[in-house]
């Protein structure tokens, strides 16, 4: 089990990393604002010619995150690039022509939150009402509280198993954040459907084939993975994924995981709540622990009184 470095902020480490893979929703924001630190942090990383990937499990396209960022208040000129599991999914989709994805089907039913088709947009593929017509399940969101898994979703997958119809999650995440809840995530509608028998090809983190895309990106800015740091909230899919390509990593505390490290007083009771949490994800450990993605300790009041003149 490898040594955490507990950090101030993000200046500590800034240094040594070239290239910044950054987890979007639980670090950069709670799904309804920034959080604190936020802004300041990426100027910083901005200034100091860093390249900087925002990587979501989000099941809308890269576009449509880059929307919702905008009107958070993350300008585009303060990254370099966004990735998505639903863009991954759009692509694969599109082209057919690889792995899971290779002549999949024209036709799909799909389960997403509030009834949003963006992730099939532009694509000749027709999105259908009646399982019996489809030919693929496509999963990127969920409807959560509103519709339950036994009421809503599993009727639907015992459809789908009965057609033995592949079926793609855009989205692994099994628990979403809205604001402070959590609800149900899509990537619990997929793992019921695996419960099932059935069969599913996950995008996103923490599956290699979307850290391997940040990877090339990367490399083609001659920054490799030793030069690179994944900077998430989650230890399933931001750590246990980055730490799978030898990439170091940096655990917030203040997302998902909150809840482990809320009451520890001192650096022995966060060692002791990190200890019980890696447990949990074979062994692993995050290289640095923050509190929350900022810059480092608050800055000094920049407003200067004015001389007294005599």
């Amino acid at each position: 089990m490898g040594q955490t470095k507990f950090c101030q902020g993000i200046s500590d480490i800034s240094d040594s990393y070239s290239g910044f893979i950054i987890d979007q929703w639980g670090v950069i924001h709670n799904g309804e604002k920034l959080y604190d630190g936020v802004l300041e942090c990426l100027k910083e990383l901005n200034s100091r010619k860093k390249f900087v990937i925002i990587l979501s499990n989000s099941g809308k396209r890269s576009k449509d995150n880059k929307e919702r960022l905008k009107k958070l208040g993350v300008a585009p000129t303060l990254y370099d690039e966004i990735i998505t599991s639903g863009e991954v999914t759009w692509q694969g989709i599109k082209d057919q022509d690889d792995g899971f994805f290779k002549g999949i089907g024209q036709t799909c039913f799909l389960m997403s939150r509030g009834g949003d088709t963006s992730i099939v947009e532009g694509l000749d593929v027709e999105v259908v009402d009646d399982m019996d017509a489809a030919d693929f399940l496509l999963i990127s969101g969920s409807d959560a509280p509103e519709k339950t898994m036994v009421d809503y979703y599993e009727p639907l997958l015992r459809t789908a198993i009965r057609r033995r119809l592949k079926a793609v999650c855009a989205n692994p995440d099994s628990r979403g954040l809205i604001g402070k809840n959590y609800v149900m995530g899509p990537g619990l509608i997929a793992r019921r459907y695996e419960d099932f028998g059935g069969v599913v090809h996950y995008i996103g983190k923490p599956h290699k084939p979307i850290y391997q895309h940040c990877v090339k990106l990367l490399q083609e800015k001659e920054i490799y993975p030793g030069q690179t740091i994944m900077v998430g909230d989650t230890m399933a899919h931001d750590i246990l994924g980055a730490a799978s390509l030898n990439i170091d990593t940096c655990l917030v505390t203040n997302g998902l995981h909150y809840g482990s490290f809320k009451g520890c007083q001192n650096p022995g009771d966060v060692d002791r709540a990190l200890n019980v949490l890696s447990l949990q994800y074979n062994n692993v450990r995050p290289t640095f622990l923050v509190d929350r993605m900022k810059w480092g300790k608050a800055l000094p009041d920049r407003k200067h009184k004015k001389k007294q003149t005599a």
